[in-house]
């Protein structure tokens, strides 16, 4: 017969896990997401700026 705790520690670790996949996840997209902006306003700035002759 299985122990209840064995039970109850399984599901915390499954929990767990899922929510540091999520958080891994969730830096990742918030990580692109604010190189694509800087990299748009690297852009903007070069066209903005008058070149040199």
């Amino acid at each position: 017969m299985e122990s209840p705790f064995l039970s109850i520690l399984a599901l915390v670790a499954i929990v767990l896990l899922l929510a540091v996949t999520g958080g891994v996840g969730y830096l990742t997209l918030a990580d692109w997401r604010d190189r694509r902006l800087r990299d748009n306003e690297k852009r903007e700035v070069r066209r903005s700026t008058p070149k040199r002759r």
